[in-house]
């Protein structure tokens, strides 16, 4: 056996079930996985399939991240592939790469104890790890690992699973529950309450009680996370293509306030807020259901527009154009959420083409339709038109408008153009102005965690 990390002493042996005794079939795996466990294995290491893609194939669904857990160090690990690069300071990883696909492949985590430096194992005051390469074995590196659902490990050479913390009987009895303390797991690591939702919102399961209790008082904790890490969790919560339920669980457990204050704040404020979002999150499901694409500028969009209406009128009533106001609430919006997720740029121009193009759209007469029918945006501008007549935002209308004039002929578009240029002014233009103005609002401001 080759130098590998982990000494510690072993925890009690797992429940081991043979390939009689469980559905997940070899044929459901990735041959570049297999590939990678094969050549750890003939080099003299332990190593496993572990986590979703263990999960989901027992569950009858199509494995698709495939992660591998081994004594060999990530410096090891490198030296047996060439396509491989070590990534992360926080917490070491090696990714092999396959052409598109990337091998995620980890060391064995092990228990911390307070010999541990500050180069292996760091916390933060409140109890949160800053770094983690500790290496230990596969029965401590089983107990490290967040849900019992997720510490299942697959052994490639007899194509047995390996159950370290109860995990196939909480899959039965359809739960996700924490492995240790849940206050101590979250505090070490915030995002696990959004992996606890979202796990449970994607997989039909119920939080087990005592996972679920914490989630109202901790999730503050959220406002420390980077905001980078936290743009990437917000497109696995709802691209997961159980969005709405994923949303209704993040409301009912207080967490959406943290990552949209701005949204949350709308709620109270517009009657159509809520109904907007939920609608767009039922679409966007029905998208991934139908393998469509799901842009994150459309997405983002649609979960930040209520607080760029709310700003938009604060605006007017101050006396800006409607215009003027729109762009200084997008501003101030984007401004303020990118301190709680971050949104790159990629995606925050477009998403505020869509915005804007709102303006654009009621305003028909002239040329001014066949400049905006050709925008580049414009068709997911004009899907968010008509996301907005869905949740009642605008009266509908508009939307029909812009169905027929995109297959009308060239003569038909130039009676509709004749027909609106008659009116007076386009009713859409005049947004809706509620009395009083807006409250001034409060939001949860980020922390910066302590070393």
């Amino acid at each position: 056996m080759k130098n590998q990390a982990g000494s510690q002493p072993s925890q009690p042996a797992p429940r081991i079930l043979s390939r009689a005794e469980h559905s997940l079939s070899r044929s459901m795996l990735s041959e570049n996985a297999i590939k990678v466990l094969q050549r750890l294995n003939s080099s003299g290491y332990e190593s496993y399939l572990v986590g979703g893609c263990v999960r989901d194939g027992l569950l009858g669904a199509h494995p698709k991240d495939f992660d591998v857990a081994t004594n060999a160090t990530p410096d090891q690990v490198k030296s047996l592939f060439r396509n491989a690069v070590i990534i992360g300071r926080r917490f070491r990883i090696v990714h092999v790469r396959f052409g598109r696909e990337i091998i995620e492949v980890t060391t064995f985590r092990g228990t911390h104890d307070d010999e541990d430096d500050d180069h292996r194992s760091q916390r933060s005051a409140a109890g949160m790890l800053l770094r983690d390469n500790v290496w230990g074995s596969i029965d401590q590196d089983a107990l490290r690992r967040d849900f019992t659902i997720n510490a299942l490990y697959y052994d490639v050479s007899d194509r047995s699973i390996h159950d370290w913390a109860n995990g196939i009987n909480d899959l039965e009895q359809q739960r996700v529950r924490l492995i240790g303390d849940p206050e101590r797991r979250y505090r070490e690591d915030p995002v696990r309450m959004l992996r606890a939702i979202r796990f449970a919102a994607k997989l039909g399961f119920d939080i087990e009680p005592r996972t679920a209790e914490p989630i109202n008082e901790l999730a503050p904790l959220l406002l420390s996370i980077p905001a980078a890490r936290m743009f990437d969790e917000v497109l696995k919560l709802f691209l997961n293509g159980a969005a709405l339920a994923t949303y209704r669980a993040l409301r009912e457990r207080g967490v959406f306030a943290m990552l949209f204050p701005a949204t949350f704040d709308a709620f109270s404020v517009l009657p159509w807020a809520e109904r907007f979002v939920e609608q767009a999150l039922i679409n966007t499901d029905e998208r991934v259901r139908q393998d469509k694409a799901v842009t994150p500028a459309f997405l983002y969009g649609a979960l930040l527009w209520p607080g760029v209406v709310m700003d938009t009128i604060a605006a007017m009533h101050e006396g800006a154009p409607h215009a003027q106001a729109q762009q200084q609430a997008s501003q101030q919006v984007i401004s303020r959420q990118i301190q709680h997720t971050a949104i790159p740029k990629r995606f925050s121009f477009p998403m505020r083409d869509i915005w804007e193009l709102q303006l654009r759209l009621p305003r028909r007469k002239g040329k001014r339709a066949e400049q905006t029918l050709t925008h580049p945006r414009f068709r997911a501008a004009f899907d968010f038109l008509l996301l907005r007549e869905q949740a009642g935002e605008i009266a509908p209308g508009l939307g029909d408008w812009w169905e027929h004039y995109q297959t009308a002929e060239v003569s038909e578009r130039e009676a509709m153009i004749r027909e609106v240029s008659h009116s007076p002014r386009d009713a859409e233009e005049i947004p809706p102005m509620p009395t009083p103005p807006p409250p001034r609002r409060r939001r949860p401001r980020r922390r910066t965690p302590k070393a």
